[in-house]
């Protein structure tokens, strides 16, 4: 395939060990598409490995609510992300191995972020992070 066509921001997405081990386990089981796997890949490389106690506060991680705006039609969305174990439809929360939220993890408050959903390759402004406090 052709990365060269894979876009990156250029400051590197900020992961938790444990969220950017989760992220690689995710890659070796294939589940994304060739565009997907390849820019997450690519992403991996170029990220910031932390302490879950040293992420900031406006990244994208597991427990966080997080709006974003579909730059194309302009709708938002919000979305609590939790563990995958966690993700329930009645509870209004969402698998951080989703497609949306594998795209926006690692990524802060501001950014845009490009990702391959059913439809076609999509592009999302972060709007809003907001950490959830721990139960």
């Amino acid at each position: 395939m052709n990365t060269a066509s894979i876009k990156i921001n250029d400051t590197p997405i900020v992961l938790s060990t444990g969220i950017y081990d989760l992220l690689k386990d995710h890659l070796r089981r294939r589940k994304l598409s060739k565009y997907n796997e390849a820019k997450l890949e690519l992403e991996l490389k170029h990220a910031k490995q932390v302490l879950r106690n040293d992420l900031p506060s406006d990244v994208v991680t597991v427990d966080t609510n997080v709006k974003v705006k579909e730059l194309e039609s302009g709708k938002e969305f919000s979305y609590k992300l939790v563990a995958p174990a966690r993700a329930r439809r009645k509870n209004n929360t969402l698998s951080i191995l989703s497609p949306i939220g594998v795209a926006i993890l690692g990524y802060t408050k501001g950014a845009v972020v490009q990702w391959e959903m059913p439809e076609g390759i999509k592009q999302y402004q972060i709007e809003e992070v907001i950490k959830l406090s721990s139960n």
